[in-house]
């Protein structure tokens, strides 16, 4: 009986920790930035989300494969760029660790459902370039304060 119930407390413990990491990301991402810089970096690093995002938007799910691989693509070279850029003043370390973790869920979720669930599929590469856009407009933050 006492093992029955720690593991409803753990499963329990582990859904509402889930939960809070969702959420805390979904609250990252609603954020809104003083400045929109990541049309500006998207296309000083030839990066296509903003295409994704386009073709997203009109639920244009045709290839929702070649989608993520753009969106993958995108995700290196952004997240390189901000781990080779020096920071300036605030580092949000912890925010930007949260959303690399919630990148690569949601790119798991995406391969798990592409095949049964495209809606689902859609969902999740959406919020996958949310945080592209989010990690772009730090960059453009980055260079804006270093001018």
């Amino acid at each position: 009986m006492d093992l029955f119930i720690d593991a409803v407390l753990i499963a329990i413990s582990i859904a509402l920790f889930c939960y809070w990491f969702r959420y805390g990301c979904l609250l990252i991402l609603a954020e809104k930035a003083p400045h929109e810089y990541s049309e500006e970096v998207a296309k000083a690093n030839q990066l296509s989300f903003p295409e994704v995002r386009a073709r997203l938007r009109k639920h244009d799910v045709t290839d929702l494969d070649t989608l993520h691989r753009r969106l993958e693509q995108d995700f290196v070279i952004i997240t390189y760029l901000l781990d080779h850029t020096p920071k300036a003043g605030f580092d949000a370390g912890f925010e930007t660790a949260m959303l690399k973790i919630h990148y690569r869920a949601m790119s798991a979720g995406f391969r798990l459902s592409r095949s049964s669930l495209p809606e689902f599929a859609s969902d999740a590469l959406e919020e996958m370039s949310l945080v592209v856009v989010h990690f772009a407009n730090a960059m453009g933050e980055r260079r804006a304060a270093a001018h």
